[in-house]
């Protein structure tokens, strides 16, 4: 039998704790609980859940410093759920090596979702298959990290190089907010100059290129003042 995913739930308040915990519960996960960030690191090293929900507001340590220890030796998926809605606060929790941000007051279905993206996403880049040989697949855009062409609806998309590569890092982090920075370092290696600007500029060319209606993106997801993710 196979066991269970497991995730580690470190939040404060008990009644988001349960409230959480019966939602996992009822799609069957099993869940692990803790109230302070001290607590939640010593139970990830002794459990090793499969991902973690956590909070930045803790009693005892900020929820940034969390994902900074923990990210020094573990790249366990962490999706942030947090009061704090700014997006200095997603960006910066993001930057640290945060896979993804829900903010309170939230949906159940949309923290499951972004619960399984994480995993997913996290199962895929631990796997022994190179993700330069898979296909990623967005409705009916297909994305051929191999063969590095692009295809709607059976027909090929002509990309120039910089507009290939940028899709090509959202694909292989489908489902998953990247920050600008986190873009600007994956496709140029660099963010020395406006960054927002440049990415705004290039995402646009490339949706007018992939969208059926580019005012209204569906498969490059525009995070507000975050970043973008490929719709999954």
């Amino acid at each position: 039998m196979m066991s269970k995913t497991s995730v580690l739930i470190i939040e404060d308040e008990a009644p988001v704790r349960r409230f959480v915990r019966s939602a996992l519960i009822g799609m069957d996960f099993a869940v692990l609980e803790a109230e302070t960030g001290r607590e939640g690191i010593n139970l990830i090293i002794s459990h090793r859940p499969d991902v973690v929900i956590l909070d930045l507001g803790l009693p005892d340590m900020d929820g940034m410093a969390v994902i900074r220890e923990v990210r020094d030796w573990s790249q366990i998926p962490i999706v942030i759920l947090s009061a704090r809605g700014q997006e200095k606060d997603k960006v910066t929790a993001l930057d640290h090596g945060a896979d993804d941000y829900v903010t309170k007051p939230f949906s159940v279905n949309e923290l499951i979702s972004r619960i399984k993206v994480a995993i997913r996403h996290s199962v895929r880049v631990s796997s022994n298959e190179p993700i330069s040989e898979t296909k990623i697949v967005s409705g009916n855009l297909t994305i051929d990290l191999e063969a590095h062409r692009v295809f709607r609806n059976e027909i090929e998309i002509h990309l120039t190089n910089i507009e290939y590569r940028l899709l090509a890092a959202l694909a292989r982090n489908q489902g998953k907010i990247l920050t600008h920075r986190q873009i600007m370092r994956d496709v140029w290696d660099k963010h020395s100059y406006d960054e927002q600007h440049a990415l705004r500029v290039y995402v646009g060319a490339l949706r007018r290129k992939i969208e059926p209606n580019p005012a209204l993106p569906v498969f490059i997801i525009t995070e507000q003042g975050v970043g973008y993710r490929l719709s999954d």
